[in-house]
């Protein structure tokens, strides 16, 4: 008998508001998304886990932000 155990991470967006700045590459508008990711292990939540990401509304890119 082979027992196979999953282990995955489910993210879900919870807001979305503007943000201060401009889009190096494009010029555009930034955008922060809040997300929650959540790891299960065989459907067994073993942590939840809130970030903020910033994405460009024009060309879509996912900035990082280095302080």
């Amino acid at each position: 008998m082979c027992l196979v155990f999953v282990c995955d991470e489910d993210e879900k967006v919870i807001g979305r508001q503007p943000a201060p700045g401009a889009c190096p590459y494009c010029g555009g508008m930034i955008q922060a998304m809040d997300v929650e990711s959540q790891w299960r292990f065989c459907f067994l939540p073993l942590y939840f886990r809130t970030k903020r990401r910033y994405y460009c509304t024009l060309c879509t890119r996912r900035l990082v932000l280095h302080q």
